[in-house]
């Protein structure tokens, strides 16, 4: 039997306890243990992008982090980046430059293009392209979604 471990942390800027497998990730307990189901699982192996999460503001996937990593520390997933009065600005220029189709890889997306945005809020096109190169899209190609982002950085 897998051992159960407690784990407090801070999720969407509110403080979580969870109790989960020692072996679980991050993904899974996001998922199935929180009801968190923006966070998406594509490939179960970091290639994809589609469960990125911030970990105390760094971009990660969530499908390589173990649960119990996020003891003491701050997550942000697709659902704590809407603001208070509506949809954040990436949020919502992804719908005006119809940045998504399937819906699959848009949280990873988005979640990855915020990481951007506060790293570097004024990103070249080639930047964007860089760093989004961690997120896979079968559906919209990528042009879409750097346009979306170059919109919000005012570029």
């Amino acid at each position: 039997m897998a051992k159960k471990v407690m784990v407090q942390t801070t999720i969407n800027n509110d403080e979580t306890t969870f109790v989960c497998e020692t072996r679980q990730t991050l993904l899974e307990v996001l998922r199935d243990e929180l009801g968190m189901t923006g966070t998406k699982e594509g490939c179960s192996n970091g290639n994809c992008g589609a469960c990125n999460v911030m970990l105390d503001g760094v971009l990660v996937n969530s499908c390589l982090v173990l649960a119990v990593e996020a003891e003491g520390r701050t997550v942000t997933t697709i659902e704590g980046i809407a603001e208070p009065d509506g949809l954040h600005p990436l949020q919502q220029k992804f719908l005006e430059h119809a940045a998504l189709q399937c819906g699959i890889c848009t949280p990873g997306f988005i979640v990855s293009s915020k990481a951007l945005l506060e790293h570097n809020p004024h990103p070249s096109e080639h930047d964007v392209r860089l760093w989004l190169a961690g997120n896979l899209c079968r559906c919209t190609g990528y042009d879409k979604i750097v346009r979306a982002v170059l919109d919000v950085a005012g570029a």
